[in-house]
This record gives structure tokens, C-alpha cells and sequence, in this order.
């Protein structure tokens, strides 16, 4: 059978509409809470209408709609299959010789065309446009910028390693400070202090309370003194974590700063690593979650719509809840960051590929 056939044509037409009409519901719901939430800090810090609108909730839409993607794909199917059900309009198109496989087509379809938008939107569109809506935040709302590390260790350059006991963002300030460069495993330079302050119109760095030390063979120099302005092949920026930087990175340059925190040893780079293979591996939810929405939804049962949908949701949800469950995992524990994204789908297409069978019966 050719596709696609007017039968083919009628699914994806049901399914794109009913999705796109719950999504901008939902996201029109949003942005009004999310507005009355934040009006008073944008009349106090004097937002103009124009940025409102179009620099902060223009490009906040992309980003809310590809979050809840998933889920009102989901819901779509749930919704518009089960009325089909009700109808019925599937019994019909099974009656008519088309298998039930064959009518799961026009379903993979649209799903893969939807899981490869979001692909598209979470690694290439959304790092973009949600550059504008951090830059309206910094000014109208929040600066996103902090850093909670302590005990601060990371190599700068390939066998130099810098260590920091904390460091303070809001005016660029380090305390008990260290830096070593080896050669063959062997330290042939540290310097320490007290304290480093990063000084703006030098660009430069203040040592205080420091000591030099080099070491040739075994013949050792040192050098010490109450305070030293120098260079030291880093800035502050090194030290800053923003919390939102991962959302402002696109595939390539994500991968980029995995590569450099991995060579700086951070202590962060579980949650980079874990964004990453979330944006790659996430976009299966559409088809697992769209199979298991038809195979809920294809047969009329007792309570119609409302039934169907509370299992369904009740089913999303538990997916959601399993995949923040072991991104956590990843990020706080042993959980290697693929294997933490890939546990869901796998667990939640086995749960899919049972319905189906059942379905099926």
C-alpha cells in the first residue's frame, strides 16, 4: 500500500492539530503566569513593552514548546485516536483490510517528524534565541550568573593545574590560591597565595601573601612577597558556573566546552554531558510516547476519552518523573550520563512494544 493514502492523510492532519492546538494553549497559559509572576520586577526595572514581548516571550516560546513537547504529543494522541475509538472510525479502517501495523504509519511519521523539530529546536534554534531571553533577564529581571563550588580544582592548559579554596563572583576574588605545572610528572613550578584578585584595568591578577617556587633537578629557587600583580593565563570567567549556560550552547560548541571541563577536571561536567546526550536521545520520547498513545487509545472502552487520558497522563508522567530521576543519578552518582538518558526509553519502549502486541489482539 502506497503512502500516503487519504487514511494516512487524515492521521497526520488529526495529530499535527490537535497537538499544535494543546501546545499553544498550554504555552499562551504559561506565559500569563509566568508574566503576572514577573510584572512587578519589570515595571520596577522599567521593562519596555517591545522587549517584553518581543525580546523575552518570542524567543521564550521555543524553548517552552520543545519542553512540553513530549508529553502533549502524548495527550494529541491520546486525545484525537480515542475519538476515532469512540466513532468508530479505526474499526472501520481495520475492517477495511489495512492492518493494524500499517495503520501505526502515518502515527511513526508524524512522530519522527516532530522528535527531529525537536532535535532540531534543542541543538541549533534554542541556543540562539535563548541568548535574548538571558540577556532581558540580566537586565529586567535576574542576573542568572553564580558559583557554589568550593575546593575549586581544574587544569588550565595541558599540565598546569590550578586549585582555589572558593571564589567569589560578585567581585572576583580567590582564596588560598595555587598553581602547578608539571613536566614528566614532575612539578618544576607552584605558586601560591593567600589571596588573588582579578583588577580589571591591568587585566591582571593581584597575588597576596604569595610564594614562588621553581625547581630545576634539585636545585630549588623561591621567591616570596606581600603582593604581585601578574598574569597567569586565565579570568575570572573561569571560576564563574552559570546555571543557564548549557541552554545558549549549541551542539558543536556543547561539545567544545565538555571537551575543555574535561581537560580543567570540573566537577560539572556530569550535567553538560547529561544535557548533551538528553538533546540527542530525548526526540525517541516522541515515537515511544506515541506508541504507547495509540495503543491505549485505538480501542473504545468504558469511559471513553477521560479514562484513556487519565492512564495515559498517569503513564507520562511516571516517564518524566523516571527520566529526572536518573539524570540525577548521572549527575550525582555512578550513573555514566548516556546510560542515565537511554534507561527510560528502553524501559518505557519495552512498556510500548507490549501494548502494541496487545493492541494488536
Amino acid at each position: 500500500m502506497k503512502f500516503p493514502t487519504i487514511i494516512d492523510r487524515y492521521i497526520i492532519k488529526k495529530f499535527l492539530i490537535t497537538f499544535l492546538f494543546s501546545i499553544s494553549l498550554l504555552a499562551i497559559i504559561i506565559i500569563i503566569f509566568d508574566l503576572s509572576e514577573k510584572i512587578n520586577d519589570f515595571l520596577e526595572r522599567e521593562a519596555p513593552i517591545k522587549a517584553i514581548v518581543f525580546d523575552y516571550y518570542c524567543n521564550f516560546l521555543p524553548y517552552l514548546i520543545n519542553m512540553f513537547s513530549y508529553l502533549f504529543i502524548f495527550i494529541a494522541v491520546i486525545f484525537f485516536t480515542s475519538k476515532m475509538a469512540a466513532r468508530t472510525e479505526i474499526i472501520a479502517i481495520l475492517n477495511g483490510g489495512i492492518s493494524f501495523s500499517r495503520f501505526l504509519v502515518p502515527y511513526i511519521v508524524t512522530a519522527i517528524f516532530l522528535g527531529l523539530i525537536s532535535f532540531a529546536l534543542s541543538n541549533f534554534i534554542i541556543p540562539r534565541t535563548y541568548v535574548k531571553v538571558r540577556e532581558f533577564e540580566k537586565i529586567y529581571w535576574k542576573n542568572s550568573y553564580e558559583n557554589n563550588e568550593i575546593n575549586i580544582h581544574m587544569q588550565i592548559k595541558k599540565n598546569v593545574f590550578v586549585y582555589t579554596e572558593s571564589f567569589q563572583v560578585s567581585n572576583n576574588i580567590g582564596i588560598k590560591f595555587a598553581m602547578e605545572k608539571f613536566n614528566n610528572n614532575e612539578e618544576i613550578y607552584k605558586l601560591a597565595a593567600n589571596k588573588i584578585t582579578w583588577i580589571d584595568s591591568t587585566q591582571q591578577w593581584r597575588l597576596n601573601n604569595y610564594y614562588e617556587r621553581t625547581f630545576d633537578g634539585t636545585k630549588e629557587t623561591l621567591r616570596q612577597g606581600m603582593q604581585l600583580d601578574t598574569t597567569l593565563g586565565f579570568s575570572p570567567a573561569e571560576f564563574i558556573v552559570d546555571v543557564e549556560d548549557k541552554k545558549i550552547m549549541d551542539y558543536w560548541e556543547l561539545n567544545a566546552f565538555i571537551d575543555k571541563e574535561r581537560l580543567k577536571g570540573s566537577s560539572n561536567i556530569r550535567t553538560y554531558e547529561v544535557e548533551k546526550w538528553r538533546r540527542i536521545c530525548s526526540p525517541l520520547a516522541s515515537i515511544i510516547l506515541t506508541l504507547i498513545g495509540v495503543s491505549l487509545s485505538s480501542r473504545k472502552v468504558r469511559g471513553g476519552i477521560g479514562a484513556n487520558l487519565g492512564i495515559g497522563i498517569a503513564l507520562a508522567f511516571s516517564y518524566i518523573l523516571f527520566i529526572q530521576i536518573t539524570e540525577m543519578l548521572s549527575r550525582y552518582g555512578g550513573l555514566t550520563p548516556l546510560v542515565a538518558v537511554m534507561i527510560p526509553n528502553i524501559f518505557y519502549g519495552i512498556i510500548a512494544i507490549f501494548l502494541l502486541i496487545k493492541a494488536k489482539r
